[in-house]
């Protein structure tokens, strides 16, 4: 009996130890972090927005952690060769990359194609902003508001079409939404890219797209385009005057395209909390709110449970979406 409880004993304080080993390994591990340059992969060719705010959020925390935040770009496969990347990185905090609305679409669009877990093989970090959406018209169509566009829709099965910047793009999900939504049939028109969409919108050779607010304010004030609706929950402040879907009785069509930064899964938590709150701090208040505004995004700056949320909710949500439509990708 002695001799079995001395056994436990010596078993149970062996695991402390080990336990206590591991624990001062880790704060020893992270304390000095980061003491190394830092990557940071942005899963596109340089331009765009995703690349644009990486690099910003790199110069945040480069000037605020005194450590070299060094971008890569590695684009292609619909952004799943630099996410797979990210997802087989050492889980040590030196790299991290960031997402956007395809990180959320692929699971539903691509199923058992994309090579990682969205929801398993990640930690986020924080949400750094989201872009509104637009739905705007040719002025060669008749509809001067979102009523009369079904009205007219309905009156004209498949008349109305309208481009993105390919299947399973933010803009054709939004388009997806509306005609969802709205029980409307209209055309969907699949393009290499977003800026030959506007030309084509601007020609007329579609009649109608969704985009970015920064990309189309500028066409709106001028009368080449005119607004219907954004997708955001709240109305933008560039646009004041045009209402937001939910206003007009469509809720459902509610891109709200998402921005964000996450690690690989198993990156030690006091690391995810420096990274989130350096970052989120400037997103919210600093240089980096200033500039994101007035590139015509919504500044968000979200804890690392806040984005979690908000990307097990959009997996959820696009995959319905893309379910009830019957899409593939191509």
């Amino acid at each position: 009996m002695k001799t079995g409880r001395r056994s436990f004993v010596i078993g149970a304080s062996a695991l402390m130890l080990g336990a206590l080993a591991t624990t001062s390994t880790s704060a020893a591990h992270t304390a000095g972090y980061p003491d190394k340059p830092v990557h940071l992969i942005i899963p596109y060719p340089p331009g765009g927005a995703s690349d644009n705010l990486g690099r910003m959020a790199a110069d945040v925390w480069g000037k605020a952690l005194k450590r070299s935040f060094v971008v890569e770009n590695r684009g292609g496969g619909g952004t799943m060769i630099g996410t797979r990347a990210l997802a087989t990185s050492a889980p040590d905090g030196y790299t991290i990359g960031i997402v956007d609305s395809a990180f959320v679409i692929n699971p539903g669009l691509r199923g058992a194609e994309v090579p990682y877990d969205t929801l398993k093989d990640f930690k986020p970090i924080s949400q750094i902003a989201t872009a509104p959406f637009v739905m705007v018209v040719h002025p060669s169509v008749s509809a001067k508001d979102l009523k009369s566009f079904i009205e007219l829709a309905k009156a004209n099965p498949g008349m109305l079409s309208y481009g993105s910047a390919g299947v399973g793009s933010g803009p054709h999900l939004a388009g997806e939404q509306l005609r969802q939504h709205g029980g409307i049939d209209i055309q969907h028109i699949p393009y290499r890219g977003g800026g030959t969409v506007i030309t084509d919108l601007l020609g007329g050779q579609v009649q109608f797209a969704f985009a970015t607010v920064p990309t189309l304010s500028e066409h709106i004030k001028a009368g080449r385009l005119r607004a219907i609706a954004v997708t955001t929950s709240q109305r933008v402040e560039r646009l004041p005057d045009v209402p937001t879907f939910a206003e007009l009785g469509l809720p459902g069509v509610d891109l709200t395209p998402l921005f964000g930064l996450v690690a690989p899964a198993g990156v030690p938590d006091d690391i995810i909390q420096t990274l989130s709150t350096t970052i989120s701090t400037s997103v919210r208040s600093g240089e980096m709110h200033e500039k994101l505004t007035n590139m015509g995004f919504i500044p968000v700056g979200s804890t690392p449970v806040e984005f979690e949320r908000r990307i097990q909710d959009e997996v959820r949500k696009w995959t319905e979406v893309i379910k009830r439509g019957a899409l593939v990708a191509q």
